[in-house]
């Protein structure tokens, strides 16, 4: 009898063992950490990465706004006097390269599992976009062998930044075929466009509309761009563009906020280049991109000199930041509808499209008065006044002068484009360390060791590793 329950005990524990083994992999699933993750997961890391490091202060503001003389600084002045962090420098070559495309290569492979092509066209256009913000500001940056590390590629060749740009449209081609086929983009995690396809395509198309532009002085783009326009695929409103919208709490504000409110930096102020050009021309906007200072007058700072506070530029007597451009709110952009209607009527003044540059000029200068909130008989009463020249020349300088007008607070993406058009005409900041405004940010220092053949052949070809290097379409 003893024998018998041992041997029944002994078929009841294997019989058991079998049973719990079956499901093992199952009933040890942990519910809140799942081994894998749908690719819309990704998209508010990789929006917030992007725009959180371009609005930052340290980016934004110093190496960005402050460059193109629409801040200035009152305190700790050295970027805005061309002496850039390294540290910074280094974040932002990290953060895009890290945070930005490789978890939207992430984002497109899980798509690619998923059978996705609109998630694909998603994770694609944040590729684009992350390779576009870094040859812009660096020049010539690890492309083709960019991000695969799993492929035992740890020192990637440096590609000239005309291969990355030509690499970018075939990228953004390929997520405009995509975008508005196949799959479903969950709306909770899409915060840019809420799950809406078919403006994210309109995001691709403009955003190659401006990488275009941006090559247009080396490369025939005016087929491109002219199919752009016919496509209708372009921003069509202020409702389309791409943006992040930040919320109202610390740390999901925006950077500016975040720094100069919340963290009380109030060092960043208005810069006297741009106060002079919105007060010159009665520009209804001089109010909301600035304060007034404790005397009541708009009074901005010249960029530079190197011991400040003083008597002449204080906290005090130079005005701050508008509030408009200090609510936790205020939108990241990635392409704004105002910049891409000024850019379609400098292609148009060029006679890259079709279309009437004067329309589209003043459409541009609505849009932007219109997201700064400026009533309607403002506005109408401002563009009484504008009227595009019939000269070539001259009215390619208004184009470009309103457009810096109104990338006001797009730090790095205002310096980009008065790098490409040289308008309006600036003088270097005041006892700087340069004798000219940067052209670039210089490469991280850690790329000259870790990466340095590589490093040595990309300084030999695009020329020394120094902020006064033109990028290829400066040339």
């Amino acid at each position: 009898m003893k024998r018998f329950k041992i041997i029944a005990l002994l078929l009841f524990s294997l019989l058991v063992s079998v049973s719990c083994d079956s499901d093992f992999e199952e009933i040890n699933q942990d519910p809140n950490n799942p081994i894998a993750v749908p690719s819309s997961l990704l998209i508010p890391g990789v929006v917030r990465a992007a725009q959180n490091r371009s609005y930052s202060t340290f980016v934004g503001g110093d190496m960005g706004a402050c460059w193109s003389q629409q801040f200035s600084k009152v305190q700790y002045n050295d970027e805005e006097r061309y002496q850039p962090r390294q540290g910074v420098i280094t974040q932002v070559w990290g953060d895009f390269y890290e945070d930005v495309i490789s978890d939207a290569k992430s984002m497109q492979e899980i798509a690619i599992q998923e059978e996705n092509n609109n998630m694909q066209g998603v994770a694609i256009t944040l590729q684009a976009y992350g390779y576009a913000f870094l040859t812009d500001v660096y020049g010539d940056i690890p492309f083709s062998e960019a991000i695969k590390a799993g492929e035992g590629i740890i020192s990637p060749v440096y590609d000239s930044q005309e291969a990355v740009y030509t690499g970018i449209l075939a990228m953004l081609d390929e997520a405009i075929s995509l975008l508005g086929t196949s799959g479903s983009i969950d709306g909770t995690n899409d915060i840019v466009y809420g799950g809406n396809a078919n403006l994210w395509k309109k995001f691709a198309s403009s955003l190659k509309f401006r990488a275009l532009m941006r090559a247009s002085g080396k490369m025939d783009v005016s087929s491109q761009l002219q199919a752009l326009v016919s496509s209708g695929n372009l921003f069509a409103s202020n409702s389309d563009e791409a943006k992040l919208v930040y919320l109202s709490a610390n740390p999901s504000s925006n950077p500016l906020y975040e720094s100069i409110v919340f963290g009380t930096r109030g060092e960043w102020k208005v810069n006297s280049v741009i106060v002079d050009i919105l007060a010159t021309s009665n520009d209804p906007r001089l109010p909301i991109y600035a304060a007034k200072n404790a005397d009541g007058d708009y009074r901005g700072k010249p960029s530079g000199y190197v011991d400040v506070p003083n008597d002449d530029y204080n906290y005090e007597n130079v005005s701050p930041l508008g509030d408009f451009y200090l609510r936790p709110e205020l939108p990241g952009y990635f392409v704004s509808n105002a910049e891409l209607k000024f850019l379609m009527a400098e292609a148009a003044t060029k006679g890259f499209i079709s279309g009437d540059a004067n329309a589209l000029y003043l459409e541009a200068i609505t849009a932007s008065l219109e997201y700064n909130g400026v009533a309607g008989p403002d506005i109408a009463a401002f563009l009484d006044e504008r009227t595009l020249s019939a000269s070539t020349s001259t009215a390619l300088e208004q184009i470009a002068t309103q457009n810096w007008i109104a990338l006001f607070s797009q730090g790095v993406e205002s310096w980009t484009e008065w790098r490409r058009t040289g308008y309006p005409a600036l003088s270097p900041a005041a006892e700087a360390d340069l004798n000219e405004i940067p052209s670039r940010y210089n490469y991280p220092t850690t790329e000259s060791s870790i990466n340095k053949a590589n490093y040595d052949a990309a300084v030999a070809s695009q020329g020394a590793d120094l902020l006064t290097t033109p990028v290829w379409w400066m040339n």
